[in-house]
């Protein structure tokens, strides 16, 4: 079966969703690490200001269908900012680096070959139930208050 997701660049310009949010984050809402990644974004974003969509949602499905990725499979969380669509590792530093210091030192990750990025992603993500339960914690309020669906 191919792996639609490795196809899809990282970068994807003019991605802005119908919503008019140019900084959204799209999380698999039933993956403890993605669901986890999401209130940390919420906890720590100070300047870029996310909203977020659960993959799960009619919009996050939509979103993963407008950028080529399988929306049954949710293998990449979608970190769209100032209007580009960022997914896997890619997505992770963009994050990163959109929130500051001392966070933004995580975007050395960039220095990894973007091949090797991308394998060390899937392998994650494809194994991210086997790394905690799969229904999560209710979303904190800082992550509640931003959450669009």
């Amino acid at each position: 079966m191919p792996d639609t997701v490795s196809s899809l660049p990282e970068e994807v310009p003019d991605a802005t969703p119908e919503t008019g949010d140019r900084n959204l984050i799209v999380f698999d809402a039933h993956c403890i690490l993605c669901s986890g990644f999401a209130r940390f974004m919420a906890n720590h974003d100070h300047h870029a200001g996310y909203r977020f969509v659960s993959a799960q949602s009619q919009r996050g499905q939509e979103l993963y269908r407008r950028l080529g990725l399988d929306p049954a499979l949710m293998e990449t969380n979608i970190v769209m900012l100032n209007g580009r669509a960022y997914t896997k590792m890619a997505s992770f530093t963009a994050a990163m680096k959109s929130i500051g210091w001392p966070w933004r030192v995580l975007t050395v990750l960039d220095i990894l070959p973007r091949p090797f990025a991308n394998w060390l992603y899937d392998r994650i993500a494809r194994n991210r139930y086997r790394f905690g339960r799969r229904s999560c914690a209710l979303p904190s309020k800082e992550l509640k208050d931003r959450l669009l669906d």
